[in-house]
């Protein structure tokens, strides 16, 4: 088979919660710790930092991969979800440039341990989390930047014993399989924090302190709340421009500080400031487009996109229109997203769509629900559709954002690269 032979293979012989859901699901540590004795525990010889999170998980991953890949050293990046090519989840980043996980190396990976997957069903995130181990291990990584897929307690990456557990911030989502109160998504997070590991919590909130306290407690582990810090990285000049950035920032920099004090790891910080290029992430606050300017977020919870939505109000002044084309998938909480959004009227419209996952909400219910709230727009079928439409109706002086979802960023992006 071709590699894109293998790799259709494996998303349809094990589907990612990515693109199904619930189905794709499988909480527990078994089979990972199976998988990982039958690679030879890559996990064990990984200098790693986990993160773990409900937003900002990727964009502290990135800031602190960019920043510890300086002084000659390479970083192995594991995040997810992907945009438009499966190895995005898997990189290496040096002074030297972002290395994808190569071809070679998936069609290896997949090949030699064909059989296990076989007989012990890992889940797609299992596979793939193992796949980034043992390729992490195998080329030699200094260290190595972990993101957490789901949760945190029973999460495939959950074997590891990183330098410090990083924990951005919580706000409800996924509730079916976290809980539905903030405290319980918060003891799920903090089941990362290792015994006298030092921990970072991004941001807090009344309901989670004491979990992430009296769970430290228990295991040892020094506790540091960054946004009580003060902190000396700023977003001026960064290429990951949205407004959100400061806070993520004051969590990078608290464990940069623990990761200088605990074990005499420096950093480069002012790889901060081009944490995007050299991690290749995207969809964060992103220009994609200009004249007239398009941006897109994959931000998709109501956590997130509050933060999203108060940045489109900032920039609203600077643009006569702007033209919002916004899909999301069948299990959001469109009830706690609406109050959030813009309203439309002389300078915002709407323009809803469908992106190309089988979780998508139809655009119909969509548009129905969101009528409710007095937010009513366009209906188009696919993203290419609405966005062909924001750019015919809009001026250069306007506004295109995308979001709602990953996958309707994800669409806007093959679509403006013709892929």
């Amino acid at each position: 088979m071709t590699y894109e032979e293998k790799i259709e293979k494996l998303f349809l012989r094990t589907p990612s919660f990515q693109n199904v859901g619930a189905a794709a699901y499988k909480p527990g540590l078994d089979t990972m710790r199976e998988f990982d004795a039958l690679l030879g525990h890559p996990s064990r010889h990984l200098r790693c930092i986990h993160v773990a999170g409900t937003n900002g998980k990727g964009s502290v991953s990135s800031f602190m991969a960019a920043a510890l890949s300086g002084n000659g050293r390479h970083v192995g990046l594991y995040t997810s979800p992907h945009l438009t090519d499966f190895r995005e989840r898997i990189k290496i980043v040096g002074d030297d440039g972002l290395e994808l996980i190569t071809r070679e190396a998936v069609e290896e990976f997949l090949d030699r341990y064909d059989g296990f997957i076989e007989t012990h069903r890992p889940s797609f995130f299992e596979i793939t989390t193992a796949m980034a181990f043992w390729y992490f291990a195998a080329a030699g990584v200094d260290m190595a930047v972990i993101e957490c897929g789901l949760g945190g307690r029973l999460d495939s990456t959950n074997i590891i014993t990183p330098l410090v557990s990083v924990i951005t911030n919580i706000g409800l989502e996924h509730c079916a399989y976290l809980g539905d109160t903030l405290d319980k998504i918060a003891f799920e997070k903090a089941g990362i924090i290792k015994q006298d590991v030092p921990a970072v919590v991004g941001e807090t909130v009344s309901e989670t302190r004491p979990v992430f306290e009296r769970i430290a407690a228990e295991r040892g582990s020094e506790i540091v709340f960054a946004a009580e810090r003060d902190f000396s990285l700023n977003r001026e000049g960064m290429d990951l421009t949205g407004s959100y950035q400061r806070q993520n920032l004051a969590t990078v920099d608290a464990v940069l500080n623990i990761l200088q004090s605990e074990y005499g790891i420096t950093a480069d910080t002012s790889r901060i400031s081009h944490a995007a290029t050299l991690t290749g992430l995207r969809g964060r606050w992103e220009k994609i487009g200009t004249s007239p300017d398009i941006i897109c977020d994959i931000g998709h919870n109501a956590h997130g996109l509050r933060r999203v939505f108060e940045q489109l109000r900032a920039v609203a002044p600077q643009y006569h229109h702007i033209y919002i084309v916004f899909g999301v998938v069948s299990d959001k909480d469109v009830d706690a997203i609406a109050p959030l959004m813009l309203k439309p009227g002389d300078r915002v419209s709407y323009i809803f769509t469908q992106p190309s996952t089988q979780r998508a909400m139809p655009v119909a219910e969509l548009a129905a629900r969101l009528a409710s709230y007095g937010i009513s727009g366009i209906q188009v079928p696919t993203v290419a559709e609405a966005l062909a439409l924001a750019k015919k109706e809009a001026a250069a002086e306007d506004l295109i954002f995308i979001g709602g979802s990953n996958f309707t960023v994800s669409d806007a992006v093959a679509d403006l690269n013709g892929e």
